[in-house]
């Protein structure tokens, strides 16, 4: 029997349809969705709205510690089960489903950590003659109702960033998972209901179109929104947003590598082969551009080359697979289209270079591909990473920022003077120093920017995104 998921909205709706959920890997199904109109929508609205909108059952720092405490060591308790679905649903392998689990539950703590720890700040007062008998400082609010648009490619954690931090703050959430792998998200808001979070804080739901999704997004009751996913889908709806909603938004990259001649090859190539293959190159981070000096850059792109065959490619579920599907069999052969396409153009295929099954593609390495090509110029969001050798570093450096994207980049090298000038010179919103493009820690700072995002993710900053910092100033004649 296949398990049927009901829209997680408050009151008695309707459903628009039932979407199917399959397995990436093949194509098996799993459960079944109920997705959601307008109807649907505008209750889901109303409720969060008029929740917002009753100060008296705002819920207080201490009950919402609780509940967060409480959904972390639930989680903490299946694990397991979490993973397994996860990996089932999303095509992830399950190596790295359990430690996206892992991730999620420390990022439900940090949630706590930030209840704990940020406040809002005292103004200096008394320090001019209009500032004279004055006391001023801030407190924080929730910003309103919070939408939550969220990507498939880690769809337990995703969803943890955006509602984990939105309940912290004491903002009602809507959430719309990707269709693909809505799965995680239902089950996550089942555990923040069982503990203890009321059913009107938290809702869940899947638009049954596109036009739906942009009413949901565009209402003037929403305060914010939080984006993840494609650039062309989330800048379209940052431009329906009513006045005064606020907005995060989270795309992707292409992301480049810097390879100087004195790096540790030992320790470079391990690094690139898992950040270049890890969920088969769907990460917005994911290594795709690696710009090696010539003296070592076929060495390298041979070495990564044999590295990639080796990986063991199939089923998610298995505790040996090592990369797992595409998410659709349809960016299976988006993805062999661009390889063949760079091939004409002048690329070396080194490694891969061919589907392997109708949702698996094979590691690929290509070498010096035109700048032009599309794997050069556009993210591949595939198995596919691509070596250009170098003479100049700062050669490299302009390629790397000759395109529209810019989120994490990478350089190795073991000269500080290298690494410090490939930090001052690279359009990226963080680099890293002899490791990876797709090195990240949930409490740290993490944007796109220009087309590949909005503002900066991570829970402390998104915390302080879905809350306003209301300011008192208090006018006494005993602080003259």
């Amino acid at each position: 029997m296949v398990d049927i998921f009901k829209a997680q909205i408050v009151g008695d709706s309707a459903p628009a349809g039932m979407l199917d959920v399959v397995a990436p890997f093949d194509r098996s199904l799993i459960a079944t969705v109920e997705t959601s109109d307008s109807v649907a929508v505008q209750q889901a609205l109303d409720t969060a709205y008029r929740l917002f909108r009753d100060r008296s059952r705002w819920l207080p720092a201490s009950r919402r510690i609780e509940i967060l405490e409480k959904t972390a060591a639930i989680m903490t308790g299946c694990a397991e089960e979490l993973a397994i679905e996860s990996a089932r649903e999303g095509g992830k392998p399950l190596i790295d489903s359990r430690i996206e689990v892992t991730r999620a539950i420390d990022s439900i703590r940090i949630c706590v950590d930030c209840l704990r720890t940020e406040s809002g700040e005292t103004i200096p007062m008394g320090i001019n003659a209009a500032s004279t008998g004055k006391l001023a400082f801030t407190s924080r609010e929730p910003i309103g109702v919070v939408v939550a648009i969220s990507a498939f490619n880690h769809p337990l954690n995703l969803i943890c960033h955006q509602v984990g931090p939105a309940i912290a703050a004491g903002c009602p959430v809507i959430v719309k998972p990707a269709a693909d792998t809505p799965l995680s998200c239902f089950r996550f808001v089942e555990i923040v209901r069982e503990a203890g979070l009321p059913d009107a804080w938290c809702q869940a739901l899947l638009t049954s179109s596109l036009d739906v999704a942009t009413q949901l997004v565009s209402d003037s009751r929403v305060g914010f929104l939080s984006f993840i996913g494609s650039a062309r889908v989330g800048w379209m709806l940052r431009s329906k947003l009513a006045a005064g909603t606020r907005c995060a938004l989270e795309h992707g990259g292409v992301a480049p590598v810097i390879v100087a001649s004195d790096s540790d090859m030992e320790d470079v190539l391990p690094k690139l082969l898992k950040s270049s293959f890890y969920h088969a190159g769907q990460v917005c981070v994911s290594v795709q551009r690696i710009f090696v000096h010539h003296s070592i850059a076929r060495e390298l792109a041979l070495s990564l080359a044999e590295g990639a065959n080796k990986l063991i490619i199939g089923d998610p579920t298995l505790a040996e697979t090592e990369i797992g599907p595409l998410i659709r069999p349809v960016e299976v052969e988006r993805v062999d289209q661009w390889v063949k396409e760079a091939v004409s153009e002048g690329a070396e295929l080194l490694a891969g270079g061919e589907a392997i099954s109708s949702t698996c593609y094979a590691c690929t390495v290509l070498y010096n591909p035109s700048a032009e090509s599309k794997v050069s110029t556009q993210e591949i969001f595939g198995p596919v990473v691509c070596i250009y050798p170098y003479e100049e570093i700062d050669e490299a450096i302009d390629q790397a920022n000759s395109l529209p994207y810019a989120f994490q980049a990478s350089v190795f090298t073991t000269n500080i003077d290298t690494a410090t000038h490939a930090y001052t010179k690279l359009d990226a919103s963080a680099v890293m120093i002899n490791d990876h493009t797709a090195f990240r820690v949930d409490w740290m700072p993490f944007a796109g920017l220009r087309e590949s995002g909005l503002g900066v993710g991570g829970i402390p900053y998104t915390f302080r995104d879905m809350q306003v910092e209301k300011l008192m100033v208090i006018n006494s004649k005993e602080l003259a």
